[in-house]
């Protein structure tokens, strides 16, 4: 197994691009699989889930060449669907939550699917009822196979219709708009979700032919169109490592410009790390953050603590909270971190309390942390990483901790970053990759 030791307590310096966006890609590459023609898409990161994602698209006949790094073209000329029915695609769908997000154009333009049953994630769950309400009111009917543990989909006579979502789930909206632009008819999603990376799919759908008006807001009109064609598509860069980046120069006292942010894409990232005390500056599309020796944390207007809380966009994304948290710590004053929109995603904090932060966990979904205003260091410890987003925040804690750190389960990190430790290697970061035995801490 894999982990990562740092040597932490180092100011970094130097620039850094962030990789295209992951969250985007499940979606876009999902997209290539609604027309027979190519589609071409460029800025696509080199991370495991969408290589994984790739993969499962050449296992389905789609032709796939890659161009250089980042640019790839995709053909979806000759589709296997027999493969739906395959052990081996019950495996790998279940072993990618991402998978779920080729169902919607495959029912779209092929009519029929058969997706695994979905496993008992806390999270995935509830987001796949979803998808499949969303489906069933375009007219797609499920049958559920208990012996194989497949549902089989009929979706022959998908219909343009009204659906109002319960929750503004962003992979949920992306797989109703993409089963509903070849539907007959016009479909209205009210409550749809409106980030960046769904306005993008949306741009390129329309690019292939698609209908879509609305892009942008949560109200979205989609009219059925008869077939889709090729197109180009460059994906945004990744907002979350934005907001890593923007953590990890205030966490390690660092000089860093990154680059080529989209900065009007970035909604209200900047400004939440503004209440943190964190100060940057816009050069072309490009943040400068200077040194820093200490920020301070904002009050409210009548000078209680600052609460930061997820929402959906244009809130504050819930992948960025952990990253706030751990940048807290070190701030001068105190905030509380209130996480809605899912449960179990602030357990990490055990691992910075033995670092040696001074935080309480409310509950489940409610962290105070006190600001130590760089007066006492983060200590290195052993630790693992429990999943993508707390992975990098543990990470930005070792890289400003008082000795060493290691970390292991990295390929929860590898998930979602792509050559992070090459990266910070090249803004000096004292980062190496080892071999070493998972130890549970």
């Amino acid at each position: 197994m894999n982990a990562f030791e740092i040597h932490g307590g180092k100011s970094l310096k130097g620039e850094i691009i962030p990789q295209g966006a992951k969250n985007e890609a499940l979606q876009i590459l999902s997209a290539v699989l609604l027309t027979e023609e190519t589609v071409t898409i460029s800025n696509i990161p080199d991370i495991k889930d969408v290589n994984k994602l790739i993969e499962l698209l050449v296992d389905l006949g789609v032709t796939v060449d890659r161009l250089d790094k980042d640019t790839y073209t995709f053909r979806a000329e000759h589709i296997n669907l027999d493969y739906f029915k395959s052990t081996e695609f019950k495996a790998k769908g279940s072993g990618l939550r991402g998978s779920i997000m080729i169902v919607g154009p495959l029912l779209a333009r092929f009519g029929r699917a058969a997706i695994p049953k979905p496993g008992g994630d806390k999270i995935g769950r509830r987001r796949l009822d979803t998808h499949f309400l969303g489906f069933e009111k375009l007219g797609a009917r499920f049958h559920y196979d208990a012996d194989t543990h497949f549902f089989n989909v009929d979706a022959t006579n998908l219909t343009g219709t009204y659906i109002l979502m319960e929750e503004a789930s962003v992979t949920g909206t992306a797989n109703i708009v993409m089963a509903a632009v070849l539907a007959k008819g016009t479909t209205t999603i009210y409550n749809a979700a409106c980030e960046p990376y769904l306005q993008q799919l949306c741009k390129l759908l329309n690019r292939m032919g698609a209908k879509i008006s609305g892009i942008g807001s949560n109200l979205l009109t989609i009219e059925g169109v008869e077939r889709l064609g090729g197109a180009e598509h460059r994906m945004l860069p990744d907002m979350i490592e934005v907001g890593s980046f923007i953590g990890l120069a205030a966490m390690t006292g660092s000089e860093l410009i990154i680059k080529d942010v989209h900065f009007q894409e970035l909604g209200i990232i900047p400004m939440v790390f503004s209440k943190l005390g964190i100060h940057f500056e816009l050069r072309g599309d490009d943040i400068y953050i200077p040194a820093q020796s200490s920020y301070e944390i904002d009050t409210f207007i009548d000078g209680s603590i600052l609460t930061i809380s997820d929402a959906p966009w244009p809130g504050f994304t819930p992948d960025l909270l952990s990253i706030v948290l751990v940048v807290a710590t070190q701030a001068k004053g105190n905030v509380l971190i209130h996480q809605k929109m899912f449960e179990s995603r602030l357990f990490f904090v055990d691992k910075l309390i033995d670092m040696g932060a001074q935080i309480i966990l409310c509950d489940p979904h409610r962290a105070t942390v006190i600001g130590l205003n760089n007066a006492f260091k983060l200590r290195g410890i052993e630790m693992t990483s429990p999943d993508i987003r707390a992975g990098v925040s543990l990470l930005i804690a070792a890289l400003s901790a008082q000795g060493k750190s290691i970390i292991h389960n990295i390929e929860q990190i590898e998930r979602g970053y792509q050559d992070i430790e090459r990266r910070l290697q090249a803004l000096g970061a004292d980062i190496k990759r080892i071999q070493a035995d998972p130890k549970l801490h």
